[in-house]
């Protein structure tokens, strides 16, 4: 139908499901997360464990809620703050321009030469494993790439002849930031901060599974993918539904950045 965009709405339906079950899912689970039952090791789903059990005899439905939980705030918190710094560090590189663009800019080129997964493997083999390492790390290597995406539509945005009229009646540079080019990166923040949420949780899940991101006894998606990788023969529930659990994340947030381009891009809505 005219005016409707399908994947815009299915991937807010997944984010929402998906934050709903992290925020309240582990109240309504039944079981601890860590809570043990050697006697009910290993076993399939069932109406007394929804998804089965692990090698430890844990409830999956009740440790993957926790894991969204904290694989939800390791890459919020992360990219926000990749957000807030990249993000200020590119608009007032193309600002000001000069020596401050670029001494910034080198810096974050620097970063880019760097595998996303070998420096974030890097920083936090100087910080030390954890979720507050891998949030920073996260968030590290996640600052370039919003600088870069910011620095661009600045560039062209200070051209503007808004910007030209505002400086012509004494507004101040704050003021133009905050009331002219802030509103106008809106839809590029928008749809960057989704797409890196969804490449974030990636990166997370691949940390917890190497064993440098969240360290027991907090639950995490990449670990359970970990752990049960050696009892796949004997029980494939866990590595299963951990996967499955990281892919929808993956997916919800991407759709959601896809479908936030079409509906923000005009270049696209003109098409449409």
């Amino acid at each position: 139908m005219k005016g409707r965009n399908p994947i815009l709405w299915l991937g807010l339906l997944l984010v929402a499901g998906q934050a709903i079950a992290a925020l309240i899912g582990p109240a309504l689970a039944g079981y601890e997360p860590n809570a043990q039952d050697i006697l009910a090791r290993m076993q399939g789903p069932s109406l007394e464990h929804v998804l089965g059990t692990d090698n430890f005899g844990r409830d999956i439905l009740a440790r993957a809620l926790a894991g969204y939980r904290t694989m939800f705030a390791i890459s919020t918190l992360s990219v926000l703050a990749a957000l807030a710094l990249g993000g200020t560090i590119g608009v007032l590189a193309a600002w000001r321009g000069g020596w401050f663009d670029e001494v910034a800019m080198r810096l974050m080129d620097v970063l880019f030469a760097f595998p996303l997964i070998l420096l974030a493997i890097g920083i936090i083999a100087i910080i030390g494993p954890g979720a507050t390492g891998t949030t920073i790390a996260i968030a590290v290597v996640y600052t370039p790439i919003f600088s870069r995406i910011l620095r661009g539509p600045t560039l062209l945005l200070r051209e503007a002849d808004y910007v030209a009229a505002a400086r012509s009646i004494g507004a101040t540079d704050f003021r133009i930031l905050r009331d002219h080019l802030l509103p106008n990166l809106t839809p590029v923040i928008l749809v960057q901060t989704s797409l890196s949420l969804s490449t974030a949780i990636l990166v997370e899940a691949s940390l917890s599974f190497l064993g440098l991101g969240t360290q027991p006894p907090t639950a995490s998606l990449g670990r359970m993918l970990a752990e049960s990788r050696n009892f796949l023969s004997l029980s494939p529930w866990p590595a299963v539904f951990a996967g499955a659990a990281i892919l929808l994340a993956a997916l919800g947030f991407n759709l959601l950045g896809d479908g936030l381009q079409d509906k923000l891009d005009p270049r696209l809505r003109s098409r449409q």
